[in-house]
This record gives C-alpha cells, sequence and structure tokens, in this order.
C-alpha cells in the first residue's frame, strides 16, 4: 500500500513509469506487461499490481540482457559520395534506396566529415579522434603508409572487447590490424550485390553476440580510368545519364567534358544506392532489422578539383542518415551540425559501452528525433595531407553562418590528388588555359593565403574571403581563438604554430 499509495494519487505518471522502464527491455511485450500494471492500477487490484512490480523488477537484468544481444550496428561507407541524392535536393539522380531510408529514419542536413581524405576520414570514424590525434595523417597504402598510433583504442576493439561479433566488407584503408581487429575482413569490388550476399551470410551466422558490420563501398570513387561503368555487374542496373541533364557544381566549369565526367559519377552514385537497397533487403530478410542501428555516411566529396581533399563546404558537407529501431518519428530532417568525430560515440551509446575519455565528439542519439537542437552549432576540421606528396596542413572551424580556414601552409602551392589530376575535369581546366574553375579563379585555387574566412549566409559557395575586411575583424578573432582551443584541447602537433 505505502508503495502504490504515490501512484494512486499520480496514476497516468505511475502507468508512464511503468511504461518507459519496461517498453526498451521487452519491445512489444514491455508495453503489454505495462498496459497490465496500468489496469490494475487504475482498478487499485493492490496485490496483483505488487505482483506485477515485483515480477518486473525480477524481470529487469534479463530484459536488459536481451536488449544488448539485440543491439547491432550496420556501418555503410561510400567512397567519395558527396550531397548528390533524392533525399539530399538532386532532382537528376536516382537513388531510390537512400530516399528510402531517410524516410525510415533521420537525414542530417549539416553533417560533415573532419578532414576530406579517405584513409584519414575513416580513421576519424573509427577512432572518433582528429587526424593529428591519432596520427593517420594521410592514406595508409602503398607508399603512403600513414598509420594509427598503437594506443588508440578503436571502435572494432571497444566493441569485440565488450562482446560484439565485428566485420567488414570491401574498404577498410586504416592501419595497423593491431589498431583494427575486426574478426571477419571479406574482399568488396564493385559487385554491389555479391557485396549484400556477403552480408546476408554475417547477418545469418548462428552466433549469439550482437554484431557491427562495416560495408566500405569502393563506388564512386574514381577507377583508373573512368567510374569502372563499362563492366557489367550481376544483377546490378545499369543506370545511365544525359550530360546535359546533371546538375554542375559552382566550383567546376560547364563544359561537355565535365558534364560527361559528371554522368560518369552519377551512375556510379546509383550503383552505390542499388547495393545499399540489397544489403538493407538482406538486413530484412535475416530478420535482423528490426535489432539493429544503420548508419550511411561518406568518406569525403565528391572526385572532383574544389571537393575532394578541401576543407571548403564541397570537400566536407556530406550525407549521414541513420535509422533506429528505437525510433518512434520517421523521415526526420535533423539540423544539427554533427561530425564524423561523433560516429563512434554514437554507436557505443547504442551499444551500452562507456566511451574513452578523450573522444572530443558526442553521441547524436539523444538528439536523433529533433529538428533543431540546441547546442549543435559548431564543427571542427582538421588535415595533413592526402597522398604522401601533398603536405599541406589545414584547420577549420565552421559555424552556421561562417567559416575560418588556417592555411598553415600557404606558401606553398595547393596539392592535386592522382586521381583528381588525371581527371578528365582537371584535364580540360588545365589544357584549355581555363582562368575560372566555374565562379571560383584556378589561381586562387592553387594559391591560398593563410587565412579564409567566408560570410556563409552571404557566399554560400565560399568564393569571397573576408580576413582582411575590418568589418569581419571580431568574426575572424573569435574563430581563431576557438580553433586554438580545440587544438589545445586535442594535443594538435601544429599547436605550436600559435605561438
Amino acid at each position: 500500500k505505502t508503495l502504490l499509495s504515490p501512484l494512486n494519487r499520480r496514476t497516468t505518471g505511475g502507468c508512464w513509469l511503468a511504461l518507459d522502464l519496461l517498453r526498451p527491455l521487452f519491445g512489444e511485450e514491455g508495453r503489454v506487461f505495462g498496459e497490465a500494471l496500468r489496469e490494475c492500477i487504475m482498478k487499485q487490484h493492490i496485490h496483483l499490481t505488487l505482483l506485477f512490480v515485483f515480477c518486473a523488477v525480477l524481470l529487469i537484468p534479463f530484459g536488459q540482457a536481451i536488449a544488448a544481444s539485440h543491439r547491432n550496428v550496420l556501418l555503410l561507407i561510400g567512397d567519395d559520395h558527396g550531397l548528390d541524392a533524392g533525399c539530399y535536393g538532386n532532382r537528376v539522380i536516382k537513388t531510390p534506396n537512400l530516399d528510402r531510408l531517410a524516410a525510415a529514419g533521420v537525414r542530417f542536413s549539416h553533417a560533415f566529415a573532419t578532414v576530406s581524405s579517405c584513409s584519414p576520414s575513416r580513421a576519424v570514424i573509427l577512432t572518433g579522434l582528429f587526424v593529428h590525434t591519432n596520427g593517420q595523417y594521410g592514406l595508409a597504402h602503398a607508399e603512403h603508409k600513414q598509420s594509427t598510433h598503437a594506443n588508440v583504442r578503436s571502435l572494432p576493439r571497444l566493441l569485440r572487447e565488450n562482446g560484439y561479433r565485428t566485420g567488414v566488407i570491401g574498404k577498410l584503408h586504416v592501419i595497423p590490424p593491431e589498431v583494427y581487429p575486426f574478426e571477419q575482413q571479406f574482399p568488396g569490388g564493385r559487385n554491389v550485390y555479391e557485396i549484400a550476399e556477403k552480408a546476408r551470410g554475417f547477418f545469418a551466422a548462428k552466433d549469439d553476440r550482437p554484431f557491427f558490420l562495416l560495408i566500405g563501398y569502393t563506388d564512386p570513387h574514381r577507377a583508373g580510368r573512368g567510374f569502372a561503368n563499362e563492366q557489367n555487374y550481376r544483377n546490378v542496373q545499369k543506370i545511365s545519364y544525359d550530360p546535359n541533364d546533371v546538375i554542375v557544381p559552382p566550383y567546376l566549369p560547364d563544359l561537355p567534358a565535365v558534364r560527361r565526367d559528371i554522368a560518369d559519377y552519377y551512375e556510379s552514385v546509383s550503383r552505390l544506392d542499388q547495393g545499399i537497397g540489397f544489403v538493407l533487403k538482406a538486413l530484412e530478410e535475416t530478420g535482423k532489422a528490426n535489432e539493429t542501428l544503420v548508419i550511411y555516411l561518406s568518406d569525403n566529396g565528391t572526385p572532383f578539383p574544389g571537393a575532394k581533399t578541401n576543407l571548403y563546404d564541397a570537400g566536407i558537407h556530406l550525407p549521414l542518415i541513420i535509422r533506429s529501431p528505437a525510433q518512434t518519428q520517421r523521415g526526420i530532417v535533423n539540423r544539427a551540425m554533427v561530425s564524423w568525430v561523433d560516429i563512434m560515440p554514437t554507436i557505443l551509446d547504442w551499444a551500452g559501452i562507456k566511451p574513452p575519455a578523450d573522444l572530443p565528439g558526442r553521441s547524436v542519439l539523444p538528439i536523433l528525433e529533433q529538428e533543431s537542437p540546441p547546442g549543435w552549432d559548431t564543427i571542427f576540421a582538421s588535415h595533413v595531407f592526402h597522398e604522401i606528396t601533398m603536405y599541406y596542413p589545414m584547420r577549420a572551424v565552421r559555424t552556421r553562418r561562417h567559416k575560418l580556414i588556417w592555411n598553415l601552409a600557404h606558401p606553398l602551392s595547393y596539392p592535386f590528388a592522382s586521381d583528381l589530376w588525371s581527371s578528365p575535369t582537371w584535364q580540360t581546366i588545365l589544357h584549355g588555359g581555363l582562368k575560372m574553375m566555374g565562379q571560383r579563379a584556378t589561381d586562387a585555387y592553387i594559391h591560398r593565403p593563410e587565412y579564409e574566412l567566408y560570410d556563409l549566409e552571404k557566399d554560400p559557395h565560399e568564393l569571397s574571403n573576408v580576413a582582411d575586411d575590418p568589418a569581419y575583424a571580431p568574426v575572424l578573432s573569435d574563430l581563431k581563438a576557438r580553433l586554438q582551443k580545440m587544438m589545445t584541447e586535442t594535443k594538435d602537433p601544429w599547436v605550436k604554430r600559435w605561438r
């Protein structure tokens, strides 16, 4: 009677308390249990109510074990995919599977990589640390051979230590294996149907542990020639585009060769989209969809000059779609400014694992179903190099209104990635002697000042540097201070350049 007296005075509150306690633990069964408890409270069946409460207390540990065992994670990473999807406003490109995922989950409109380079960005995703902290300064393969510091506790390591089955299909592109100890690794390639079938086998494995599966797609990264669209891929539909229909971004010249290059890129994106559809179908058909947090994002911007390897928005403003089984609302567009240092804390939060104390990011799960959550209005970026020959350290801070880029090696010419240099787009600009890359001067792209400050409200394409404008002196001072604070707190070796 002592227990129930406050519940009798606040029946509704007591019922919702029961529902809130039981639903996360037992799902639909918890809801039914809570409804029965509510009926007993309303009818003042004291003995039955006490029995329900007693059973609930006894079952909570069991329920927690069930909940933990079902908290799977599927992380899908596109390679060089920008904001080219129907759900992100591109009216030409066909991405029905990404669009459906967004409609069933949450689409972040202001999501950012912290670096626009493949290995470094993936290391950020899998360590939760900026590249200047985790040590993966550049590409991991061949002569570049950059690697993550040995003492870093990565996402796959923490998940394995906490009872997860971990796997990766396709592109991982970070080293050393000791830091990223995936239990199972499978080759990938561009046949997205075959990738999905490998994922199906992983989902269906007779293993009671929760799983973490990373699928690293190769699309829409450039191939040795073009985007490997000339090949036939089993069970994959070829979706081609008329160059006259594509959308030329403001950082590229509107020329026939550039349009053909973009059309080839679009085709590769549509192949990626089919792969996402295949793997989500496999997840559903193996009965894992209602137990799995699904995350789709890209490592960096599109494989075109002005985007990939740059800290301009074209290089770091990227797609992020999250679908959670715990969502009560679907099809939300979330305007929080999030970045890839937030991905690892989010996954650890979902898995119920305490994150390392040195992570600069935070979980987005508490704000997942909010459209404009407060306190998410600033992101930082840190770049050292892409290929080993491309040393050009940059740091950036971006708010909703302004962006500051600090080019630490500004006397150097801006370097080009090999695949971008050989692309039809850059070769057209180079051999044509073009003075303008779309709306940006070619010389201004190659030769950059120490500080670039942009008013994104007036200049969304980052074309007019106002760092030397006296009217923006207070903004410049504020953003410099924020940048220095971030570099100090994250133990950036380049912070000494402030002295």
